[in-house]
């Protein structure tokens, strides 16, 4: 379990009567601090995509280009999957 501490936050009324609405006064630190939460996974995710901006190269992965290259190689790696489960189930 993760240590909680208090804060003072400052938002706008409308927001906080929306909350309020929603999901009650009494849980109104669990909404925010899951939205808190969320946003920040969202924006850590943002930071990962403009780091690795301009890694993929289509030429690199010549399996997966043209119209169907991409479903070819979800089946193929489904199938891979669906093979080895049945070995381990075997």
């Amino acid at each position: 379990m993760s240590v909680k501490t208090r804060a003072h936050v400052v938002v706008e009324e409308s927001i906080l009567k929306e909350i309020d609405r929603l999901v009650g006064k009494k849980k109104r630190s669990c909404f925010i601090s899951d939205a808190a939460k969320k946003e920040l996974q969202r924006l850590n995710q943002l930071a990962v995509l403009k780091k690795l901006k301009g890694s993929w190269k289509d030429k690199d992965h010549p399996d997966m280009q043209g119209k169907d290259g991409t479903y070819k190689w979800v089946r193929k790696l489904r199938e891979e999957n669906e093979t080895s489960l049945k070995e381990k189930l075997a």
